[in-house]
């Protein structure tokens, strides 16, 4: 309808596309693992650093483009300082670095279900009490509905063994995702974001920077007969999930509730189920099943909520509720 936000159903696909993306990165890594000695910090340190090159090249080409100098003008007045897009490629990196550490101490499947299933809650909490964001009881119950499908879909298969310091880590992960989140989406309402290609760059340049010398420490390059193959993966970790995922969600986590984006960016479990049973070839079990209609039912719930949200309007009304609260919604476009 004409009185729908049009920025938010963009940034509705945006998110959704964002979430698929990051859903293929695990089967790639599992196809990167097989084809060589490439740990996970080092996967992760070249993932930054290929997204980093190709963002670069991306901008460079947006750069020689007639028309680019105006826009850049008109960019300049909402563009982020240098320490805030840091402060978001530290955020950025606790995030990933803090998984692989949880993944490695509690194994993949607690270390998903508690950082994934954190960040819903830590995002939701945050956006009441720092924007007066509220879901609302429909949207409460979504999202509750998300999480147990989260938990049917990665604990399913049984066998998983829960370690506290796991946990602990899995935690910090939860937290570096929710900050990143709720920061982005502060800045959206502001009017702040910025350009996404820019943030998206200096995230993963810090992400680099800082897991350099943990995947110098394991391994940085990779020993293996397949060197074609495993620079192919590369690259497409490197593109997909990375730089074009990150870009997309930049874009999306600044035009739509915090916690709403939290619970549609559950569909990279889903993605990441599918392409393991179509792709890699595992069983597809009912535990499967029934978490990925769950999780695809609250998904779908709150994207049909959120684009019949009436444009220029908050999310949900809502007394004031910390120093971002009252602030119009800014209804910017695509990252």
């Amino acid at each position: 309808m004409s009185n729908h936000s049009p920025a938010a159903g963009r940034s509705l696909l945006y998110l959704v596309i964002a979430g698929a993306a990051w859903g293929t990165a695990g089967a790639a890594a599992s196809l990167l693992f097989l084809a060589s000695d490439l740990g996970p910090l080092a996967l992760s340190f070249w993932r930054c650093a290929g997204g980093l090159v190709v963002l670069l090249g991306v901008l460079a080409l947006r750069r020689s483009r007639p028309g680019w100098a105006r826009a850049r003008a008109r960019a300049s007045a909402v563009s982020q300082s240098a320490g805030s897009l840091i402060v978001t490629g530290l955020l950025f990196t606790v995030f990933q670095a803090a998984y692989f550490a949880a993944v490695r101490e509690t194994g993949l499947a607690v270390g998903t279900v508690v950082t994934l299933g954190a960040g819903p809650v830590l995002i939701a909490l945050g956006a009441r009490s720092r924007m007066g964001e509220r879901l609302g009881r429909g949207g409460a119950v979504a999202v509750v509905g998300a999480l147990a499908g989260l938990a049917v879909l990665v604990l399913g298969s049984g066998g998983a063994e829960v370690r506290p310091l796991g946990v602990g880590w899995a935690l910090l992960s939860a937290s570096g995702y929710a900050g990143m989140t709720l920061r982005a989406r502060r800045l959206g309402r502001l009017g702040a974001g910025g350009d996404p290609l820019v943030t998206t760059a200096w995230s993963v340049a810090v992400g680099a920077v800082c897991l350099l010398p943990l995947a110098a420490a394991e391994g940085l390059l990779p020993h293996t007969a397949e060197l074609g193959r495993v620079l192919w993966l590369l690259l497409y970790v490197a593109t997909v999930p990375t730089a074009l995922a990150y870009a997309l969600y930049f874009t999306g986590a600044a035009a739509v509730r915090a916690a709403t984006v939290s619970v549609i960016m559950l569909i990279e479990p889903v993605s990441a189920a599918a392409i393991a049973v179509l792709v890699l070839g595992e069983r597809l079990t009912g535990a499967v099943v029934l978490g990925t209609v769950l999780l695809l039912a609250a998904v779908g719930a709150l994207i049909v909520a959120e684009s019949r949200r009436p444009a220029g309007r908050p999310a949900e009304p809502a007394e004031p509720a910390g120093p971002a609260a009252g602030r119009p919604v800014a209804q910017s476009a695509v990252r």
